[in-house]
């Protein structure tokens, strides 16, 4: 127990000195989603679904000038989210998100408003930035489609 109690002292020390130091800490998310326009039709309706696993690659400007980099993959629901906490001083200025890839052999071709999204972070702390939907196609549309 007394080895477990020594290990607790420099972790203590470090969270103490933060909080001595006046560091403001701020937290940033960013999200969106990923969707197959099975009609590539480019608009979502009822025949399109979201893409799991599918890949997003996002890039920040900190107020710092600091350029940090994330990469995502959407979720079940094809929600990909990216977040971090730092130093007020140092937070999201500019933003760029963009989309990697699609691991779905049947919807794998990119739409063509799906380039990239710059846009400017200027939410508060604890608040996220929703990026509008990236959309990937099939080679081909079903037939019933051009019905």
């Amino acid at each position: 127990m007394e080895s477990r109690s020594k290990n607790l002292v420099p972790g203590f020390v470090v969270l103490a000195v933060f909080l001595i130091s006046g560091v403001k800490s701020w937290t940033g998310e960013i999200h969106g989603r990923v969707v197959c326009d099975v009609c590539a039709d480019s608009s979502i309706g009822p025949e399109d679904h979201i893409l799991e696993g599918a890949e997003v690659a996002v890039l920040c400007i900190t107020k710092s000038g600091e350029v940090v980099n994330y990469q995502a993959f959407t979720n079940a629901k094809g929600i990909y989210t990216v977040a971090e906490t730092m130093p007020e001083s140092d937070r999201w200025n500019t933003c760029l998100a963009r989309p990697i890839s699609s691991f779905h052999d049947h919807c794998n071709h990119l739409g063509d408003r799906s380039t990239g999204i710059k846009f400017t972070y200027s939410r508060p702390s604890g608040h996220f930035h929703t990026v509008r939907p990236f959309v990937y196609q099939p080679s081909t549309a079903p037939s019933y489609c051009t019905e």
